[in-house]
C-alpha cells in the first residue's frame, strides 16, 4: 500500500509540479458543507480525476465529513522538478469544432458532470467535453475563451467536438460555431 500512495504522490509531483505549499504535511481532506470535487480540485491543485482515483469514488458524490485522499507530502529531487516544469507546459494541441451552451434554460439543472453549479458561479470557464477525448477534470487552453476546466460532458459532445459555457443565450448566439484550437495542460 505504501508504494502505490508513493507511486500517485510521486506522480502528482511530475504531473503538476510543486506550487507554494499545494503538498501541505496532511494528506487528507475532511469535506465540508457546500463542497464539490472541483473545489477541492482546485484547492488542492490536483485534477478531479486524480481525487477519484486515490479515493475509489465511482461517481462525484461525496458526503460531509469524509476524509479524502488529497495528496502525500514527497520531497521531490531536482531532476522531479525539472521534470514537474516541462508537465506543466502545453501536453497536446487539437483543433475542434466548438459551440456554447448556458444553463439559463427551462429545467437546466446547472450542476456538470464533476459537480460544479453554473447556476451558482455563472463566471467559471468550464467546456464540455468527450472524456474519451479530453478527461474530466483536465485544464485547456481554448482558442478565443481562455483557460477552463473540462467539467461537463454532453450526448452531443462526441469525438473533437466541445461546447463552452456561457451563462446567456446571447453570449451564446454570439459565440456560434467554430473551428478553435485547444491545448491541453497539465
Amino acid at each position: 500500500m505504501k508504494k502505490i500512495i508513493l507511486t500517485f504522490s510521486a506522480l502528482l509531483i511530475i504531473t503538476f509540479g510543486l506550487s507554494n505549499g499545494a503538498f501541505a504535511a496532511s494528506n487528507t481532506y475532511t469535506v465540508k458543507k457546500g463542497d464539490s470535487l472541483y473545489k477541492i480540485s482546485k484547492k488542492y491543485k490536483v485534477s478531479i480525476t486524480h481525487l477519484k482515483q486515490w479515493n475509489h469514488l465511482k461517481s462525484n458524490t461525496i458526503h460531509i465529513n469524509q476524509k479524502l485522499k488529497v495528496a502525500a507530502p514527497v520531497k521531490a529531487s531536482a531532476a522531479s522538478k525539472k521534470k514537474a516544469t516541462v508537465k506543466n507546459k502545453k501536453v497536446k494541441e487539437i483543433t475542434v469544432t466548438a459551440t456554447a451552451y448556458t444553463v439559463s434554460c427551462k429545467g437546466c439543472s446547472g450542476i456538470t458532470a464533476t459537480g460544479i453549479n453554473l447556476k451558482k458561479h455563472p463566471k467559471s470557464k468550464v467546456i464540455s467535453v468527450d472524456p474519451k477525448i479530453i478527461p474530466l477534470g483536465t485544464k485547456v487552453y481554448v482558442e478565443g475563451y481562455g483557460y477552463a476546466i473540462a467539467a461537463d460532458k454532453g450526448s452531443s459532445v462526441k469525438g473533437n467536438k466541445i461546447d463552452v459555457f456561457y451563462p446567456t443565450l446571447k453570449q451564446c448566439y454570439k459565440w456560434g460555431n467554430k473551428k478553435v484550437k485547444i491545448k491541453i495542460l497539465k
